[in-house]
């Protein structure tokens, strides 16, 4: 069964280029992005790790760590590293964990649970391996994207989901098509008008059920 919004995400402990890593102990108090790859020394993944790397003070901001998967060794990793870094000029500081056994692509539906790579394996036989989840400092799910190996990921729009998700997260309120920080949200439809106005002072009622209000804290 895959995955769903608000599952627990399910915990696991991996080596990593930081060591020994248990997800849910790492997370802490934090957000969390855990994003994977199919495998090390890849052209697109390359320049998304470099991405990742550029952003670290934006995701420090947000209370977010990051995490990387590849279904590659520690030692492939670190080498690759240099790589990464090499292009995206910014030090590749988060963890990128070992799952040459595939424990966590299995784990988090990535693969068939049968799925078996013998060594040699190319980018192609875990092309699955190219997902992102969005963790809340509760460990539940918030947020899912998959790609295919032929379209890099767009981490300017992951920025902009957590930013959403950590704007909505335990308030009544939603946010519109293409929203991004600074903008007016939806009011939850749990909330008449009166107690949305209670809560929020001013609406912009487009319909009846379609309420718009400054974000708090804005």
């Amino acid at each position: 069964m895959s995955l769903r919004i608000n599952d627990t995400a399910p915990d696991f402990t991996a080596d990593s280029t930081a060591g020994k890593l248990s997800l849910h102990d790492w997370i802490g108090d934090s957000y969390a992005i855990l994003f994977s790859h199919p495998k090390d020394f890849t052209p697109v993944c390359t320049t998304e790790f470099g991405a990742v790397a550029k952003l670290a003070a934006e995701f420090e901001k947000r209370n977010t760590k990051v995490m990387g998967v590849s279904v590659d060794s520690v030692e492939d990793h670190k080498k690759w590293q240099k790589d990464i870094e090499a292009f995206a000029s910014a030090p590749a500081n988060f963890p990128i964990i070992d799952d040459t056994s595939l424990k966590v692509s299995k784990l988090y539906n990535m693969l068939p649970a049968d799925a078996y790579l013998p060594d040699g394996r190319t980018p192609a036989d875990s092309a699955t391996v190219r997902t992102v989840f969005i963790i809340g400092p509760d460990k539940k799910i918030r947020l899912t994207m998959s790609y295919p190996m032929s379209v890099g990921r767009n981490f300017a729009e992951i920025l902009r989901a957590l930013d959403a998700v950590q704007a909505t997260d335990g308030a009544p309120i939603a946010t519109p098509a293409n929203w991004a920080p600074g903008q007016d949200v939806i009011v939850a439809l749990s909330l008449n008008d009166e107690q949305a106005k209670e809560k929020f002072g001013d609406l912009d009622i487009k319909l009846p059920y379609l309420r718009f209000t400054k974000a708090p804290n804005q």
